[in-house]
């Protein structure tokens, strides 16, 4: 069953762009030679499409039909057009349901407040002599990388070329980079609205902190006669 959906952007060098679907989470992208005629899409065009996912790419656009009208403002845009063009995550006060917003606000605070009770946790153990100084460097540039690793993964994802696999950005998080994960799935928008990884995700911050709490209180343990 072919979706309905509409065209938020088009990058007409590259040949891609991304078409909104109200029966799908994510943006959904797509490529020229996906187009059924030979004409370029425009921003604010209604399409219909068949819909596929390819392993852990993202949801891709095939068999595109445009409208026969090239943009169809009064039935596919709202009054305020420039919103419509906006990302989602600038739209999310707009469009979200109110439950939502407040989950995402929620997730949002809980996320900062975890960042720095285990950054807390890491000068703790600086000041106990349990890691040298040097491992503040360390930290900064495992997440610098792992930001890195998921602008990548999200430039494979629209080249169609090779791409990092969840496990490897699962790993990175579990050693220490899942904030610099955080930063980019907030920031790219990548990897953030597919919820079996972001369970994953936040399995593998559960497990790093308390591993670094462990290995914190693991000499005091030892102490305690019995």
């Amino acid at each position: 069953m072919k979706k309905q959906g509409t065209v938020v952007k088009w990058d007409s060098d590259k040949a891609f762009g991304f078409i909104r679907s109200p029966d799908t989470d994510a943006d959904i992208f797509f490529h020229r030679k996906d187009l059924q005629e030979n004409r370029p899409p425009a921003i604010g065009q209604a399409v219909t499409f068949d819909e596929i996912h390819v392993g852990g790419k993202g949801p891709r656009a095939l068999k595109i039909e445009l409208a026969k009208n090239r943009i169809e403002t009064a039935a596919v845009l709202p009054q305020d057009t420039t919103a419509e063009l906006l990302p989602r995550a600038e739209q999310a006060d707009r469009s979200e349901p109110l439950h939502l917003k407040r989950r995402e606000q929620r997730l949002y605070w809980t996320a900062l407040g975890l960042m720095g009770f285990w950054l807390l946790l890491w000068l703790i153990g600086i000041g106990l002599g349990r890691f040298p100084w040097v491992v503040l460097t360390g930290l900064a540039l495992l997440n610098l990388a792992t930001f890195y690793v998921y602008w990548r993964d999200k430039e494979a994802a629209i080249e169609g070329s090779w791409r990092a696999s969840e496990n490897q950005l699962h790993g990175l998080a579990l050693l220490g980079g899942w904030p610099g994960a955080w930063f980019a799935q907030q920031i790219l928008r990548h990897k953030s609205s597919k919820q079996a990884f972001r369970l994953v995700y936040w399995a593998t911050v559960g497990l790093n902190i308390l591993g670094l709490l462990a290995w914190l209180i693991w000499p005091a343990l030892q102490a305690t006669p019995v």
